[in-house]
């Protein structure tokens, strides 16, 4: 094989998915007429088995691929858990919020409260915060997608900035033409892309090893330079008192955050039942837990065959793991971008980036649209219908081009904390305010708004004066060290405090209700 035979199917790769994902958006957008089909694809869109694939689609995102792949590599066991939490989470946020979140007519977040609760003022609560969540994610998945294009084709560093925006282009294609059916459409798609991609590559990793998993475990142990450590958890943050809290501390953020992403929830409104929903569950769980053994599976490899001092060198978080394992095992004349392994598995990640930017963008346009509307539609026909789908891809265009300006002037800088911050607010803010409104009764707007913006400015301090600022190799002034919170994830705080917030607005009102006498209780007593 040649460079240029590598180096053309690379193309060609790239090519063939960006072209089937634009027919299939320009397929879907037949069908948009109407904000049901818009925002949910219609009720009849997806059935368990399409939309359990979306939503797994949807969940899949270059830190699934990339950070994690780079946690195994160079923590071991640590890197392990991450992966585990990522399945359980996924399969918490089905069997627990799956089939309670399914509601007609309901879109975002914010609806949903809305309608449970009988109160719109918190669709402003619900909007912020889902912003909040959102846009980090956004700027982290469009960085990824233009260094995976540079690295794919072997253009210089200087043409990132070009490279981003090219992606943020098709992303708003995607999401503005196709609405949610074309998106999901896409991340079926991308599922299969994904699933052969990282299931090639494991078994290339492991036939290295003579099909052998407790062989790949002690090579990789071997060259990680930790000895028994590799095995142990407690690598990735130190075995420390601080260390083991801090591990904590992310599981749970991971845990709970993963699965109350605006963008993963907007998935299961539209499922037509509780049946569907549950069938839905395995569609969704077993291709998320396959590329996660194939994550663990390629992490192990890299630290194997390349050992944990050159990963680390490469990139302090690991992120380059993936390509790197690739290298290693296909390695040809003029780098690894002129291998076919390369150019198959590069295409995977850049599907995986595409395809969760453009599920992340339509839920902020869908969340700007409806969420700071004073009375969004609902069941709208006619002028007022085609008006609310145009805003909302009037929205598309926006919240896409300031998110590929801010993801072209930020680059790689901050690209964990951003991550950390998403995660960290979706499981100490989201988290409590679906579980209260869901589980807790006389949960009321006003537990809604003590939740959100009570800990939001919670999240934000404590992650300010986090190692994940300053003071770590990962960290968004790496060469600076001012921080004064020891936690890199403030998760084991901000949790517990959205909960908290939550019960005391709850108390508040419920102790003003009871001093509040109804012109129907004077009437029932005599007064």
């Amino acid at each position: 094989m040649s460079a240029g035979d590598g180096q053309s199917f690379a193309v060609v790769v790239f090519l063939a998915f960006v072209a089937v994902s634009l027919l299939l958006c320009g397929l879907a957008a037949a069908d948009v007429d109407d904000p049901e089909h818009f925002y949910a694809g219609g009720s009849a869109a997806f059935g368990p088995v399409g939309g359990g694939l979306a939503l797994a689609g949807d969940y899949i995102s270059a830190a699934t691929l990339l950070s994690t792949t780079g946690a195994v590599a160079l923590d071991g066991a640590d890197g392990m858990l991450f992966a585990a939490a990522t399945v359980l989470s996924l399969y918490l946020v089905m069997r627990i919020l799956g089939e309670r979140l399914r509601r007609g007519g309901v879109f975002t977040l914010g609806d949903f409260l809305t309608d449970r609760l009988g109160d719109p003022s918190v669709r402003g609560a619900l909007g912020v915060a889902g912003l909040v969540v959102l846009a980090p994610l956004l700027l982290v998945q469009l960085t990824t997608a233009g260094r995976v294009m540079v690295a794919m084709f072997g253009l210089p560093g200087g043409a990132l900035t070009w490279c981003t925006v090219a992606g943020g282009a098709l992303m708003i294609c995607y999401a503005a033409i196709g609405g949610m059916r074309g998106v999901g459409y896409v991340q079926i798609l991308k599922v299969g892309v994904v699933l052969t991609a990282l299931l090639l590559l494991a078994g290339i990793v492991l036939a290295r090893f003579g099909w052998s998993p407790a062989g790949l475990f002690d090579a990789a142990r071997d060259r990680s330079g930790a000895g028994s450590g590799y095995a142990l958890p407690g690598l990735h943050f130190g075995h420390s008192l601080g260390g083991r809290l801090d591990l904590l501390s992310f599981e749970a953020t991971l845990l709970l955050g993963a699965a109350c992403l605006p963008h993963v929830t907007m998935r299961l409104h539209p499922l037509r039942d509780a049946r569907t929903a549950r069938r839905a569950v395995g569609w969704a769980v077993g291709p998320v837990a396959a590329v996660c053994a194939g994550v663990v599976v390629a992490g192990l490899g890299a630290c194997a065959l390349i050992g944990r001092d050159a990963i680390r060198a490469a990139d302090p978080g690991g992120a380059t793991a993936l390509l790197m394992v690739v290298g290693a095992l296909d390695p040809v004349e003029g780098g690894a971008r002129h291998s076919m392994l390369f150019a198959i598995v590069a295409c995977a990640v850049f599907a995986t980036t595409l395809a969760a930017v453009a599920g992340i963008t339509l839920a902020a346009a869908s969340s700007i649209a409806r969420d700071f509307r004073a009375r969004p539609a609902r069941g709208t026909v006619g002028r007022a219908a085609a008006r609310e789908i145009r805003q909302a891809r009037v929205g598309i265009v926006v919240v896409g081009a300031v998110a590929v300006v801010l993801a072209a002037l930020l680059g790689d800088r901050g690209t964990m904390t951003l991550i950390a911050l998403s995660f960290t607010v979706a499981a100490s803010v989201l988290a409590p305010v679906l579980l209260y409104t869901l589980f807790l009764p006389g949960y009321s707007a006003t537990g809604v708004r003590w939740t959100v913006y009570g800990t939001l400015p919670l999240v934000v301090v404590l992650l300010a004066g986090s190692p994940a600022m300053t003071g770590s190799p990962v960290a968004v002034f790496p060469g600076h060290d001012i921080h004064w919170f020891p936690l890199q994830t403030p998760g084991l705080l901000t949790i517990p405090a959205g909960f908290l917030l939550g019960l005391v607005g709850r108390t508040r009102v419920s102790a003003a209700r009871r001093h509040t006498r109804s012109p129907y209780d004077e009437v029932r007593t005599g007064g």
